[in-house]
């Protein structure tokens, strides 16, 4: 490249300048480059590190260190001085020993929260900018900002983790959590280093996903490149995704768009609290046969379930299956239902429900958590099968979830125990801090502090080693005790539901909350019979489907025992046809956490997602929400899978994907 053509260059990169300077004015925004030195006056800094010599995305190179040059470039880092200046006149050098050479002499840079402001090779920078090279060679200095419970600060901190392990600046995530389940998608043991071709790999991944994902206009989304490559990791397998050609990659990212859409709203769940109304019969249904209808809604069905263990080995299971038993004596000749058992992920799963598929099965429901990945892998394949997953504030748009609102139960269970109390200390058994925990728990010792003002909720946690929650119990004197939700099998005694200590470790059945599964599956498979399926994803932004349905649905209960007093259990039903009939919240009350902040005045309740997503404790109980580090190593897969704070997991946690 001669003088002549270099400078031609120039004039190339100066038009655009003067056009970004144009926009950005006449938007009302800043038009030069940012400066580290001006926003660090309003940081807090903890320190500065030293990182040595690394290639920088040039993408992530976004300012300056100091304003000396800000009048320089324009905010896209091409040239705003006049082609005459001296300023000029080593850009074009610098632009032909790039042509000729390659500007190989690293710049030196500070990094910010993942950015970079050079302070020093800003023309060199702004060379290989219009040229759209994708990296520099830097010697970068790492600013450390003070920790905080900033989002953002948290993510960074966990990339600072992750940085050494990887060695790449590019991936960068909007979720918490999600380096570490990169981390065990390229089936690395927590702490282990990358090798080339591992990074190899993902980088060469990477830049495909951003190609296809900015065609679509990912540049101006809030989701990352990085949250869409690990959402497809999760959706399909990262060595699946290494053998697919670039147009194969586009057509999966097409598949799984509607659940980028949904990760891009705020909240990408939408709760379904009530079944959907069926649809009102229309003329048309009534003259054409519904083989005939566009979109009708179908006469007979097919479904099936599918469990991660037996009826014999697991309550809950078995609880499932007897509502699966109900669907066969409601409907009749018109639906038929098939169980499919012991489905392991990573195993079988995908296989048995592809068997249920392929064995004519309508509608799929996995009753597991752990299930929601072979479920999702379904649902790509067979998108006109309907597929729902047993978990919670799941955010794919291909299946829907369901759960119940136990807290509601546990409400009036909280009431009856603080009735049948003889003392002020009641004892509460928490299996894990799962999404909507807090919230049972809370309910729990609001529901007893109505009857009792002066109770005390003693929290235990079965999750935690070595835990024994009843002995605890039995040695502070605490004589009535709300248990687990369900019976374990093969267990001696009835530690389940709300139960009373006799003299002699004696346990006397109160109460116990209860899943109406069967009410639940016939809800849903009469929505998909009366054309109600449909009604639950209307309307506004595309986001994922979550089934949240409660006593007003008739799928959660409390059971009364025969040792209840009629007196108390006069009570009980008037509070649960208060639920009921929504005349009663029981989150509509004055209501302060541990630590003295007032969570409400009691005007009204919370919003349902409120609720599910707690993560505090009233005043009224002892006892806290265990961390990750708490737990034993049985309950941490639950926790990756369904914990209130999964996403804070730190690096060297492993995430299930």
């Amino acid at each position: 490249m001669n003088r002549v053509e270099a400078r031609e260059e120039y004039l190339r990169a100066w038009k655009r300048a003067q056009k970004d300077y144009r926009e950005k004015m006449a938007a009302g925004q800043y038009p030069y480059l940012p400066v580290l030195d001006d926003i660090l006056q309003s940081a807090n800094v903890e320190s500065q590190l030293p990182i040595g010599t690394v290639e920088v995305p040039l993408e992530l190179l976004v300012g300056t260190k100091t304003a000396g040059r800000t009048a320089a470039f324009a905010s896209n880092f091409m040239p705003l001085l006049e082609p005459d200046t001296e300023f000029a006149t080593k850009w074009i050098s610098l632009c032909q020993a790039h042509v000729e050479e390659g500007i190989r002499d690293p710049i030196r840079c500070f990094e910010y929260l993942g950015r970079f402001y050079v302070q020093e090779g800003n023309k060199r920078v702004s060379v290989l900018k219009y040229f759209e090279a994708d990296s520099i060679s830097a010697t970068v200095t790492r600013v450390m900002p003070q920790y905080s419970d900033n989002k953002e600060i948290r993510l960074y901190y966990e990339f600072v983790e992750y940085y050494p392990l990887c060695g790449l600046y590019t991936l960068t995530f909007t979720q918490e959590g999600s380096f570490a389940r990169l981390q065990k998608a390229l089936g690395k043991a927590p702490g282990e280093k990358w090798s080339d071709d591992d990074r190899a790999d993902i980088v060469s991944l990477y830049n495909w996903i951003k190609k296809s994902y900015h065609a679509r206009g990912g540049e101006n989304m809030r989701t990352t490149v990085g949250d869409v490559l690990l959402l497809l990791i999760r959706v399909y397998t990262l060595a699946d995704l290494k053998k697919r050609s670039p147009a194969e990659l586009t057509k999966a990212l097409d598949a799984i768009w509607d659940d980028v859409l949904a990760i891009e709203q705020p909240v990408p769940v939408k709760l379904s609290t009530k079944p959907a109304e069926p649809d009102q019969v229309k003329l048309i249904d009534r003259i054409l046969p519904a083989a005939i209808r566009p979109g009708a809604a179908p006469k007979n069905l097919q479904v099936a379930f599918v469990h991660e263990r037996t009826p014999e080995t697991s309550t809950w299971t078995s609880q499932h299956e007897f509502g699966r038993s109900q669907l066969d004596q409601v409907f009749p000749g018109q639906v038929k239902t098939k169980a499919y058992y012991n489905a392991v992920s990573g195993e079988n799963a995908d296989e048995l429900v592809e068997q249920a598929i392929a064995e004519g099965a309508d509608i799929v429901f996995t009753t597991s958590p752990k299930l929601v990945g072979a479920s999702l892998r379904a649902a790509l394949k067979h998108p006109d099968i309907r597929i729902l997953n047993c978990s919670v504030d799941m955010p794919y748009t291909g299946i829907r979830t369901y759960y119940t609102r136990v807290y509601e139960a546990k409400f009036i269970s909280g009431a009856i125990a603080g009735a049948m109390s003889s003392g002020d200390r009641i004892g509460y058994v928490a299996d894990y801090p799962n999404f909507g925990a807090p919230a049972n728990i809370n309910a729990f010792a609001l529901g007893a502090r109505m009857v009792n003002p002066r109770v005390r909720v003693d929290l235990q946690w079965t999750c935690l080693p070595d835990a024994n929650p009843l002995k605890t119990f039995m040695d502070q004197g605490i004589t009535v005790v709300s248990g687990r939700d369900t019976p374990a099998p093969g267990h001696p005694q009835r530690e389940f539901g709300i139960f009373r200590i006799r003299r002699g470790g004696m346990l006397e059945d109160l109460a116990s909350p209860f899943w109406h599964w069967g009410q639940f599956y016939e809800n849903v498979v009469r929505s998909v019979l009366n054309g109600a399926w449909s009604k639950d994803a209307e309307g506004g932004a595309r986001r994922a489907v979550n089934y949240w349905w409660g006593m007003n649905s008739g799928v959660m209960d409390v059971l009364f025992s025969r040792e209840l007093p009629h007196d108390v259990r006069h009570l009980a039903n008037i509070l649960r046809q208060g639920i009921i009939s929504g005349a009663i919240d029981p989150f509509a009350c004055h209501i302060i956490a541990q630590d003295g902040t007032l969570m409400n005045e009691g005007h009204e309740g919370f919003a349902p997602e409120q609720i599910l997503h707690m993560d505090w404790l009233c005043d009224a109980i002892d006892g806290h929400i265990p961390e990750f580090d708490e737990l034993s190593e049985a309950a941490r897969p639950m926790y990756r899978m369904q914990g209130i704070h999964k996403d804070r997991l730190p690096v060297e946690k492993e995430a299930d994907l």
